[in-house]
């Protein structure tokens, strides 16, 4: 390989179309859901998010511009998250959509009366099951994947990468709803770094 082909030019150029690929197909695939999520953080009385490793710091994203929104977001593992009640929101992000903890946190949710919505590759995973229509399916490459067929990136980093722009663009999308323009929102960053 000559330095064009190993090169960051190139490695940014793949991440470009896989990302494009796999976003196009979520939303071709089911646009309900991605409305579904929308409509279920814009009614909730409180959202928690939770994802593991890169997932949940990808969500950790979404949860400081859905503050910056002027929602009450929680991230669960915080000293500060109090316990989820009836109606509240938990939003989860596992490729899996088996990761033990998570499914485990989201059964919780359901059994105290709060709704789920997952992003997942998997749309019959237990976490899919637990939160039905409000499923959003990534048909990206897991981390177990290293065959290349799906992803030429490396353990699940597709996956991950589209749960930060899911993210964004949900913020995106609520706040063009709200009516709020960005000096409404300015007052709510932090003032303490």
């Amino acid at each position: 390989m000559d330095v064009m082909e190993i090169g960051l030019g190139h490695s940014l150029g793949l991440v470009s179309n896989e990302i494009s690929t796999v976003l196009g197909s979520v939303i071709r695939t089911d646009p309900v859901a991605l409305g579904r999520v929308a409509d279920l953080v814009a009614e909730a009385p409180r959202v928690f998010v939770l994802g593991a490793g890169r997932s949940g710091l990808a969500l950790q994203m979404t949860a400081m511009r859905l503050m910056h929104l002027g929602l009450d977001v929680h991230v669960v593992g915080e000293t500060t998250t109090p316990a989820i009640s009836r109606d509240d929101l938990l939003l989860v992000a596992s490729g899996s959509g088996t990761t033990s903890g998570i499914v485990r946190a989201a059964e919780t949710a359901v059994g105290v009366g709060a709704k789920v919505a997952t992003i997942t590759t998997d749309g019959s995973s237990p976490l899919a099951a637990l939160s039905g229509s409000a499923t959003i399916i990534v048909p990206a490459a897991g981390k177990l994947d290293r065959s290349g067929a799906a992803s030429a990136q490396y353990a699940g980093s597709l996956f991950e990468q589209a749960v930060v722009l899911i993210g964004d663009a949900l913020f995106h999308a609520l706040w063009a709803r709200s009516g709020q323009d960005a000096d409404d929102l300015w007052p709510r960053h932090s003032n303490l770094e």
